[in-house]
């Protein structure tokens, strides 16, 4: 069960933008993934909570960020509540999209869950719901993921496989590389694995409490 911190950083002049503390579990029943997220200057910043069924669909999130909270599932496409934490400007959406996104390492897991991409194979078109801090608002997405290679690195408790990842923004034609072991993100633009107490887990592993 991997437990550790990402720290996050402005991709053009590599300023800093705080740090996310998680813990992550794999079960036959799903994976979950909890965070909390604290600002450069250490205060709390909000919090990440994200359960994937095993067929890797988001069946529960939560985020919290600044004054905002956003609860949502995949249900009819997905489905989502944003509102203040007192619950008094609450806002439903829904729309055909597969998952959802955001800044943390967290979602690019799910992503790469729900798609089961296989190395050298072609680029499969998503469509997701981003939440970005600090105000959560919805934005739909079109993204291109495609598995460029699968390499298997020797580790003190066995060979470990890192995928290295190629996304598209079909809206904007950026193109970018994520490095992922297991269900922990090794790098991506703007995202440094800074600590981990254990060794990613594999899906399939004993299940979460």
């Amino acid at each position: 069960m991997p437990r550790g911190r990402y720290s996050f950083h402005d991709t053009h002049d590599h300023t800093s933008l705080g740090s996310e503390h998680f813990h992550c579990a794999t079960g036959p029943s799903g994976w979950r993934y909890t965070a909390q997220n604290t600002a450069p200057d250490g205060a709390h910043a909000g919090s990440v909570d994200l359960t994937l069924d095993d067929l890797g669909r988001p069946i529960r999130l939560e985020l919290h960020a600044a004054s905002w909270q956003v609860r949502g599932a995949a249900l009819d496409g997905v489905t989502w509540v944003r509102s203040d934490p007192a619950g008094e400007h609450a806002q439903e959406g829904n729309t055909q999209a597969h998952a959802f996104t955001g800044a943390s390492p967290a979602f690019l897991i799910a992503t790469a869950r729900l798609l089961r991409l296989q190395p050298g194979g072609p680029a499969t078109r998503i469509r997701l719901v981003s939440f970005q801090p600090p105000v959560l608002a919805p934005l739909t997405v079109d993204q291109s993921w495609s598995l460029i290679t699968r390499t298997a690195h020797s580790t003190d408790s066995g060979s470990l496989p890192v995928d290295n990842y190629r996304v598209a923004d079909l809206a904007t034609g950026d193109q970018y590389d994520i490095h992922i072991a297991g269900d922990v993100v090794l790098a991506a633009p703007g995202i440094e694995l800074e600590d981990l107490e254990s060794p990613p887990s594999s899906f399939g592993a004993p299940s979460f409490g």
